[in-house]
């Protein structure tokens, strides 16, 4: 009789060990490594039918190997099909991931749904009962085949296997990832070698009977999939939802065999689900017909796609002893560093309690610095009670000498405020180019903060 093998497995990364430790070398993290015990008995063939035995089929020279281009089908989901790059790939393996209530759910029963009216569907959920499905589907109104779609509350990857072969469907959906079970691994729900085993026998039948599947995963402490890293290698799509302040939703594509991931999809969530934001820029600003001191409006860069918002700032005298500042949406250390720059460079005296906002409930990163000049515009317009337009957008990095750095992809974000009506574009100099001259709108390139300033004035 054979006998067990031991291993030592982190839960945060899933790297291996020789032997129990109380930190992984791998993560830096302290107690997260477990003992497995792995059996090296070959599973029968009862529990590895309909996805047994190897993709390739041995090896083939390249010009014995038929070229297949990769089918999509249109979800109808337009953000979802931006993101996967024209659609779901027929055979695909496909992972969501997001915090607690992001909208995963959501959004593949609407996915489900709809792919339901072209092929049998199935929704495998692990964590909820049938019932809450159906309660979910009726509340947000979905349009479904009734004779194609399927529902299904089972955590046995080998069940979920014989249904799918029983039912020949096409697309699944298992929600979630962690709490499905398979009897090639030993160790409980969520363990990396269930984790990994679900996955490989999952993707392994997939690839075998053309079958596209989107995964549910977890997410950890720092908001990345939950898992040992392997799971991330296994499919062919990550793609994770990212929760902003308010009812705005981020989704992005962090690997894909079958496009690019620099693209976004911008989601509204509402009572009746996830909603595609086909122009995000109508969310990010405020859509105000006055004009009003402390607002500015300038062009980000959200993977490939250009995004106007409006930064709004507002003074007050200060009742305390020292300055408040507040943020919303905006890393302090980057208000703290543009407030130096001003009284370095300019003078400026700032001896009143200052509050950024920026519309639409949009965070930005730290890295993206493009938005410098309107922050320090947006702050000069509050302070010293002047209006800039709102047919102006500006754009540029600051650096600590007073200078206008250029910034990446100028010319597709003037195109972009040009798009949307803007006539006055304030840009780095370095940035300028001659393409920009017949947009319609007027260009001004700033090379310091004090051109900036004698600009807007």
């Amino acid at each position: 009789m054979a006998k067990n093998k031991t291993a030592y497995v982190c839960n945060e990364c899933g790297q291996d060990f020789p032997r129990w430790q109380g930190q992984c070398s791998a993560c830096q993290e302290w107690n997260t490594i477990s003992e497995l015990k792995m059996s090296v008995a070959k599973p029968t063939s009862a529990t590895t039918s309909g996805y047994a035995g190897s993709i390739g089929g041995g090896s083939k020279k390249l010009t014995e190997i038929q070229e297949v281009e990769a089918q999509k089908n249109l979800t109808g989901i337009g953000e979802l099909d931006r993101v996967l790059c024209g659609g779901l790939t027929t055979g695909s393996v496909n992972i969501i991931s997001g915090d607690p209530g992001a909208g995963k759910t959501t959004l593949l029963s609407d996915l489900v749904s709809r792919m339901s009216q072209l092929m049998p569907s199935l929704y495998c959920t692990a964590e909820e009962s049938l019932s809450q499905f159906k309660n979910r589907v009726n509340r947000l109104k979905l349009d479904y085949n009734e004779d194609n779609l399927y529902l299904m509350a089972e955590t046995s990857v080998e069940a979920i296997i014989a249904e799918l072969e029983a039912k020949k469907i096409k697309f699944a959906v298992i929600d979630s990832i962690q709490a499905v079970v398979t009897e090639m691994a030993n160790g409980s729900p969520g363990s990396p070698s269930q984790v990994k085993g679900s996955a490989q026998a999952l993707t392994q039948y997939c690839k075998q009977n053309n079958v596209t599947m989107f995964l549910v995963a977890h997410v950890n402490k720092n908001n990345e999939t939950a898992g040992p890293q392997t799971l991330i290698h296994i499919v062919d799509c990550l793609t994770h939802i990212e929760c902003n302040d308010g009812q705005v939703r981020t989704l992005r594509a962090n690997k894909n065999r079958f496009g690019d991931v620099d693209t976004v999809g911008i989601f509204r969530m509402t009572e009746r689900g996830m909603i595609s934001v086909d122009n995000p820029s109508e969310i990010f600003l405020s859509g105000s017909s006055t004009d009003s001191a402390g607002a500015a409006i300038t062009c980000i860069r959200k993977g490939n796609r250009n995004l106007l918002l409006e930064i709004q700032c507002l003074t007050t005298e200060t009742e305390g002893e020292f300055p408040q500042r507040v943020c919303v949406g905006l890393n302090m250390n980057r208000i703290k560093m543009l407030t130096g720059i001003l009284r370095k460079h300019t003078k400026t005296k700032i001896f009143h309690d200052t509050y950024f906002n920026l519309v639409g409930g949009l965070k930005i990163d730290e890295s993206e610095t493009c938005i410098d000049l309107a922050l320090v515009t947006a702050l000069l317009s509050s302070l010293n009670d002047f209006i800039v337009p709102r047919t102006t957008c500006i754009m540029g990095e600051l650096s600590l000498n007073g200078d206008v750095r250029p910034i990446d992809s100028g010319v597709p974000r003037v195109k972009e405020a040009v798009q949307h009506g803007f006539t006055e574009i304030y840009i780095p100099f370095r940035n300028y180019h001659k393409s920009m001259e017949g947009l319609g709108a007027t260009i001004h390139s700033v090379k310091t903060i004090h051109e900036l300033m004698e600009l807007i004035n």
